[in-house]
C-alpha cells in the first residue's frame, strides 16, 4: 500500500469519526430540545387552562351582575306597582304597599305624569332632591337607560317610573369592567411567555396582544393569516364572558422554544465552519511545508548537479581535443546541455520566472526530436498542429519538462511500445495540448490523485513527476493541467491548456 493509499485509508477512518461525533452529537441535541419543549409545552398548557378557568370566573361574575341587574329591575316593577295600587286606592292605603315604598332605600326612581312632569323621587341626592334642574338631569339619564314601567291607575290615565342603577350595582359594575381589564392584561402578560393575540367574536379585529405588535394586523388578511398559523401550533381558547358573544385566545409556542427547535441545526453549521476552517488552516501549512521542501530540494538539485557537470563539460572538451570521433563529442555535447537545462529547471523552482512568447508548434516539434532519439523504436510520435502558428508566453526550460515527464510516463505506461499521439487546438483565449498514449489508462476516480505528491504505480516511483508538471502550468503559467480522458488497457489522454500570447 503506497503512501497516498494510506493517506486515503486515514482520511476515510477520520471523517467516518467525525461524523459519528456528529451525528451523536446532534441526537444528544435534540433529545435535549424535545425535553425542554415538552416542558415548555406543559407549561403553555398549565397557562392555557388556568386562562379557561379566569375566564370561567369572569363569565360566573357576569352572570351575577346581570341577575342583580334583573332583581334591580323587579324592584323598581314592584315599586311602580306598589305606587299604582297606592293612587288608585279609594279606602285607606294599604299596610304592605306602603311597606313596600318604604323598603326601596337603593334603586333611584322618578315618578312621572304622561306630560312628562316629575311627580316623585326617591333615593337620589338628598341635598338636590328638590333642585328642578336636577331631576330633570337625572329624568333624562334615567331614560336612557332603561324603559320605563307604565303604571295605569284611573281610566287609561298613566303615569311613568324611571330608575336607573344603584350604587352598590354602580359600584359592582365598576369592580366587573376591572376584572375583565385585568384578564385580558393578564392574557397578554402571561406567565408562559408565549406570543399571544386576543381577537374579538368576529375574528377580524385584535382586543390585545402579548409578546406581538397588535399594529401589523390592521389588515384582515394579516390577521386571518397569522390565527391560521397560530391555531395549526395550539388550540385557540375559547373565552365567554356571559353577554352573548365569545371571544378567542390565539397563542404560539414561546420564543425559546422556536430557537430550541433550530437550535441543532445552528449546532451543525458552527461545528461544520470551525471544522472548514480548521481544514483550511491545516492545508494551508500543510501546503506552505511542502512548498519550502520543494523548493529547498530543487535548489539543492541544482548546486549538487552544478559541479560535477561543470567537470564532465572540461572533460568533453578534451576528448575533443583528443581526436574522438566527433560525433560522439556532438552527442555527449547535446547531453551536457540537457543537464545544463536540467539543472536550470530546478533552479527555477520557488522563484517566479520569466515567460518569453513562445511557438508552441517550434517548441513540441523540439521536444519530440529530442525524445525520439533516446527512445525505444517501438515508441511512434504523431504531431497534429492547428493551421496557425500559436504562440505563448513560456518558461520553455519549464515548459519543456512538464511535456517531457508526460511523454516518459506515457513510455513507462505503454511498457516502451506504443502510440503517442499530441495535438495543439488554438482557441481565441486559450491553446489546448493534448498528449494521448495507448498504454495502461488511469481509473477515472484516479483523476485528480495522480497530480498529489507521492501517488505513483512504479514500484521505484517517487511520485512526483505530474505533481511538478501541475505546478509549473498552474503556478508559474497560470494554466491548467488534467486527465483529459481514459480507458483502462486502451490509453490515457492529458491535457494542457496555457493562454495565448
Amino acid at each position: 500500500m503506497n503512501i497516498y493509499a494510506r493517506k486515503q485509508k486515514w482520511k476515510l477512518l477520520l471523517a467516518t469519526f467525525a461524523f459519528a461525533i456528529i451525528i451523536v452529537s446532534l441526537w444528544y441535541s435534540n433529545d435535549l430540545v424535545k425535553k425542554i419543549a415538552a416542558d415548555e409545552r406543559q407549561k403553555a398548557k398549565l397557562w392555557a387552562e388556568a386562562v379557561q378557568k379566569k375566564a370561567n370566573l369572569v363569565k360566573f361574575t357576569n352572570e351575577l351582575f346581570e341577575k342583580i341587574k334583573k332583581e334591580e329591575r323587579k324592584k323598581a316593577e314592584l315599586y311602580a306597582e306598589a305606587t299604582r295600587q297606592l293612587s288608585a286606592s279609594n279606602d285607606g292605603v294599604n299596610p304592605f304597599v306602603l311597606k313596600v315604598l318604604e323598603d326601596n332605600t337603593s334603586v333611584p326612581v322618578i315618578l312621572t305624569s304622561q306630560n312628562n312632569e316629575i311627580l316623585f323621587s326617591r333615593n337620589l341626592d338628598s341635598t338636590k332632591e328638590k333642585d328642578k334642574n336636577y331631576l330633570l338631569a337625572q329624568l333624562k339619564i334615567m331614560q336612557l337607560l332603561y324603559p320605563p314601567v307604565v303604571v295605569e291607575y284611573y281610566k287609561n290615565k298613566r303615569q311613568f317610573l324611571y330608575h336607573k342603577d344603584s350604587k352598590v350595582f354602580e359600584n359592582i359594575k365598576l369592580v366587573f369592567d376591572s376584572l375583565i381589564k385585568s384578564f385580558i392584561t393578564e392574557v397578554a402578560v402571561n406567565s408562559a411567555g408565549v406570543p399571544v393575540l386576543f381577537i374579538n367574536s368576529k375574528k377580524d379585529s385584535v382586543i390585545d396582544a402579548g409578546k406581538i405588535d397588535k399594529n401589523n394586523f390592521k389588515d384582515k388578511n394579516t390577521l386571518t393569516s397569522k390565527l391560521n398559523e397560530l391555531s395549526s401550533q395550539n388550540q385557540p381558547i375559547e373565552v365567554d364572558f356571559g353577554n352573548g358573544q365569545k371571544n378567542y385566545i390565539y397563542y404560539a409556542n414561546s420564543t425559546l422554544l422556536t430557537q430550541l427547535r433550530y437550535f441543532p441545526y445552528v449546532q451543525f453549521l458552527v461545528i461544520g465552519f470551525f471544522l472548514l476552517i480548521a481544514y483550511v488552516l491545516f492545508s494551508t501549512a500543510r501546503k506552505a511545508e511542502q512548498d519550502q521542501v520543494w523548493v529547498g530540494m530543487s535548489k539543492e538539485t541544482a548546486h549538487q548537479l552544478g559541479t560535477p557537470l561543470s567537470s564532465l563539460m572540461a572533460w568533453n572538451d578534451y576528448l575533443a581535443n583528443q581526436g574522438v570521433e566527433k560525433t560522439i563529442i556532438n552527442e555527449m555535447g547535446e547531453d551536457l546541455k540537457r543537464l545544463q537545462t536540467i539543472t536550470d529547471r530546478f533552479s527555477k523552482i520557488g522563484s517566479q520566472p520569466t515567460l518569453k512568447s513562445e511557438n508552441i508548434n517550434e517548441v513540441l516539434n523540439n521536444i519530440v526530436n529530442y525524445l525520439q532519439k533516446r527512445s525505444s523504436k517501438n515508441v511512434e510520435y504523431y504531431i497534429n498542429f492547428s493551421t496557425e502558428n500559436v504562440s505563448a508566453l513560456l518558461s520553455l526550460p519549464l515548459f519543456e519538462w512538464v511535456v517531457e515527464n508526460i511523454c516518459k510516463n506515457a513510455i513507462d505506461a505503454m511498457n516502451g511500445k506504443g502510440k503517442i499521439t499530441i495535438t495543439v487546438e488554438g482557441l481565441p483565449e486559450w491553446i489546448y495540448i493534448d498528449i494521448e498514449d495507448t498504454g495502461k489508462g488511469i481509473p477515472k476516480q484516479k483523476f485528480k490523485t495522480v497530480f498529489e505528491p507521492g501517488f505513483t504505480t512504479k514500484q521505484r516511483g517517487w511520485g512526483l513527476g505530474l505533481s511538478l508538471c501541475k505546478r509549473i502550468i498552474n503556478n508559474y503559467h497560470s494554466g491548467k493541467i488534467k486527465v483529459l480522458k481514459s480507458e483502462i488497457n486502451k490509453g490515457a489522454t492529458f491535457r494542457i491548456e496555457v493562454k495565448r500570447a
